[in-house]
């Protein structure tokens, strides 16, 4: 029997146009025995290599409706029957405004065999349902300024493919390519630090399962994702920046490509950026502490079980085989570790562990180290137990003092002031708090990463940093004011928080600030998470690595602001307003 499907050229660009869709509501007719894949289904995970190579199936015949979408409704019904293939375990809904993906974020496909850059992290499934669906508009609006995702948008997806799993910036936090350093699948994917899987490259072998004419995906800005060929089997051509372009038949849409940008290189449409990721979009829920890197292991196999609820992940390392059986057991996720010996070794996560937040939290996702994680089954660590000091108590600990070499070839500059002038106070904790804007260039030879760490010296054997931010890709020469997405922020000394801290130090007078960048022959590894770096961390993880070095000096002074505010405190949001700066 052959399966009849809507019309694969729907204009999901165009989606107010005033052509007649016929046949639209076919594909929500689908029986679930018709379909082609479940995702969870432990009878599909093969050994498929991912390849840009695959056929449509032959038993899928589209039937041409002579017209397109002339509705927001028959537009959300043309995007329902992309995803319809995946049905039930992928359900979609709508409203006006946004079409929703609903999913438990594991496809059917063998996960995880074949990558050589481990983090420790295993697929578990994800809650992607109601509140957290994923969504994208539903009528996109082109952007005034298209954004591109080279060097942005790292943390977070990009897109959701159609099989309900999230798709990442080609990038690693790091800045590095994913599928280029063997953080990959063979199918694209890996588990992120909440446990999550997605894909970090196009998910062509998806075409099996919808044809190369319909999406393989959707960006996030709305805009259909499809594989690397027109419906009609022709190469697309006129493609912009953004690896998209607009045909009669389809409107604007992108082309996913077997190299980088592997999917959309950005957004076409309008989308709202927040701490470097496409905002609003669904939070995964980790059950244990994020893990670290495991050198030199090679995963080789995974099998989900017959009961479809636990998971075999196999790997070798130093020549032997390690097996990591996980799964649900009774309210809680038990690990249990087998080495090559044959002995085990068992550890339960409850269901309910949530990493420590705040009230408006980053949602989790591949780059939840921006935040710690605390295992309920542990004591706190060392550097997590220092008790916050006043504003004028010294440190304790000896501050970390480096003699970098310093070549002059090597030049930091900033357009808001110059070497040894005045910060201004918009970058101050007198005025927006905004990172200052920084330029570099003229780093040497082999460079392949940077840091950068703003300090002050209030006394002797006494540190005060600011801001600590490091694996900044060695093609970034420049920060722009408040600086998101680039590189990792560690903390600062001011708050123990993530980022910048604008400087608002104690008492009158002028204070010096020193703005420093590192050129680093290697990216600085360090096994604490992000927010547990701070300058004596980051500054002994990359001591050996440093291949120059350049400097700005700044001064400020807060009298005049603590005048006018009788005191030390910093000024409320409505002094700020009244002021004149």
């Amino acid at each position: 029997m052959k399966l009849r499907l809507p019309n694969p050229r729907l204009n999901l660009g165009m989606p107010r146009c005033k052509s007649r869709l016929v046949f639209a509501t076919l594909g929500l007719l689908w029986s679930s025995h018709c379909l082609a894949h479940l995702i969870g289904d432990p009878a599909q995970d093969g050994r498929a290599e991912y390849s840009p190579k695959v056929n449509p199936p032959t038993n899928i015949v589209f039937v041409s409706s002579g017209g397109q979408p002339r509705n927001a409704t028959n537009r959300a019904v043309a995007i329902a029957a992309a995803f319809q293939a995946f049905a039930p375990k992928v359900r979609t809904h709508w409203d006006d405004e946004f079409f929703f993906v609903e999913s438990d974020g594991m496809p059917a496909h063998q996960m995880m065999a074949g990558i050589t850059a481990w983090q420790q992290q295993v697929p578990l499934p994800q809650k992607y349902f109601e509140a957290n669906a994923w969504r994208f508009p539903l009528n996109p609006v082109v952007a005034v300024e298209p954004q591109t995702i080279r060097n942005h948008f790292l943390r977070g997806a990009i897109a959701i493919a159609v099989n309900g799993v999230p798709i990442f910036n080609p990038q690693n936090n790091r800045g590095e390519i994913s599928a280029e350093i063997g953080e990959l699948d063979r199918f694209g994917g890996h588990a992120g630090r909440a446990d999550d899987y997605h894909y970090h490259a196009a998910p062509l072998h998806l075409q099996q399962y919808v044809g190369s004419n319909n999406p393989i995906a959707f960006a996030l800005d709305g805009y259909a994702i499809y594989g690397l060929t027109e419906p009609d089997g022709s190469a697309p051509v006129g493609l912009d920046a953004l690896d998209g372009h607009s045909t009669p038949q389809l409107g604007y849409h992108y082309h996913a490509s077997n190299h980088y940008p592997y999917v959309n290189g950005g957004f076409h449409g309008q989308v709202t950026e927040r701490e470097g990721q496409v905002d609003p979009q669904p939070r995964a829920q980790p059950v244990r502490p994020a893990t670290t890197p495991l050198r030199g292991a090679v995963i080789t196999d995974f099998q989900t079980e017959a009961d479809g609820e636990s998971y075999t992940l196999t790997y070798t390392i130093n020549r032997q085989l390690v097996k990591v059986h996980y799964g649900a057991d009774a309210g809680a996720v038990r690990f249990d570790f087998t080495d090559a010996a044959g002995n085990t070794t068992t550890t339960t996560y409850p269901t309910h562990f949530r990493p420590e937040r705040g009230d408006n939290p980053p949602p989790p996702n591949e780059l939840n180290e921006q935040r710690p994680l605390r295992d309920p089954n542990r004591q706190p660590a060392d550097f997590l137990r220092e008790p916050p000091r006043r504003r004028d108590q010294p440190s304790t600990v000896a501050p970390v003092m480096l003699n970098p070499k310093r070549s002059g070839l090597f030049v930091l500059k900033s357009l808001v002031a110059t070497n040894n002038g005045t910060l201004p106070v918009e970058f101050t904790g007198d005025g927006a708090g905004s990172s200052p804007p920084l330029e570099w260039d003229g780093a040497p030879a082999g460079t392949r990463c940077y840091a950068v760490i703003m300090d002050h010296f209030p006394g002797p054997n006494d540190v005060k940093w600011y801001w600590t931010l490091y694996n900044i890709p060695a093609d970034i020469h420049g920060l722009p004011k408040n600086a998101r997405g680039i590189g990792i922020a560690g903390n600062n000394s001011v708050n123990r928080k993530l980022g910048y801290a604008p400087p608002h130090s104690k008492g009158p007078g002028e204070k010096t600030y020193f703005i420093t960048i590192y050129a680093l022959s290697a990216p600085v590894e360090v096994s604490l998470p992000p927010a547990a770096v701070n300058r004596n961390v980051l500054l002994t993880a990359m001591k050996d690595l440093v291949l120059d070095s350049a400097q700005l000096k700044f001064t400020y002074d807060r009298t005049r602001f603590i005048q006018q505010n009788g005191g030390d405190r910093p000024p409320r949001r409505d002094d700020r307003n009244r002021q004149n700066p």
